[in-house]
């Protein structure tokens, strides 16, 4: 599904990043060795990377990351990209500045095993950055998401306290916002974001 969705003309969710990862960048110290979480065509590694951090771009879709080079290299910036299945990706220890999560949505099993290698995978006072598409979602008209068949990749701001303790919660909540990104993110759209840090 993704190499096929990632080989259409258009950017699948647009060039531009995330808003929520734009408006968290502040909490992102300068020049930090960032990873992105399932980054796909690489619109937020990329404008991390032009933001001047040093950042490395996992996604199991080899043809995503071909996109994501591609924009890289038309921005003028160099990202890493690691095709890896999220269910064996090894994060690291103490590696970290900051881990970015947008719209990374996975199995119960893999996701929780993910979060928990998260505060390890951090250095001291690192960021953990997440937005995803909350059970909400699903009474919304905004497009995105995992549909309702698969409800269990939706992400609850209860989940993620569970799933992700040991970081200190410095923005939680669920909210309703409007989403623009690309052709399948867009309108009306229930969203859960975290910004967490390792104490």
């Amino acid at each position: 599904m993704w190499d096929q969705r990632y080989s259409e003309p258009e950017f699948a969710y647009g060039q531009k990043p995330n808003d929520f990862l734009v408006a968290c960048l502040d909490a992102i110290p300068a020049k930090s060795k960032i990873l992105c979480l399932a980054e796909g065509q690489g619109r937020n590694a990329v404008y991390l990377a032009q933001q001047g951090h040093e950042v490395t771009a996992v996604d199991q879709s080899k043809v995503g990351l071909q996109r994501a080079e591609q924009l890289a290299t038309e921005k003028g910036v160099t990202i890493h990209t690691v095709v890896a299945d999220l269910a064996e990706f090894d994060l690291g220890q103490h590696q970290w500045d900051a881990i970015v999560s947008i719209a990374a949505h996975l199995p119960p099993a893999i996701r929780e095993k993910v979060h928990h290698q998260v505060q390890a995978a951090l250095k001291p006072s690192g960021e953990f950055i997440l937005e995803a598409y909350s059970p909400q979602h699903l009474n919304l008209p905004g497009i995105g998401g995992p549909p309702p068949h698969q409800a269990e990749l939706l992400m609850s701001l209860e989940l993620l306290q569970q799933e992700l303790t040991g970081l200190n919660f410095e923005i939680a909540h669920e909210i309703e916002r409007q989403v623009e990104e690309g052709q399948y993110h867009s309108g009306l759209s229930g969203v859960v974001q975290v910004l967490a840090r390792n104490p």
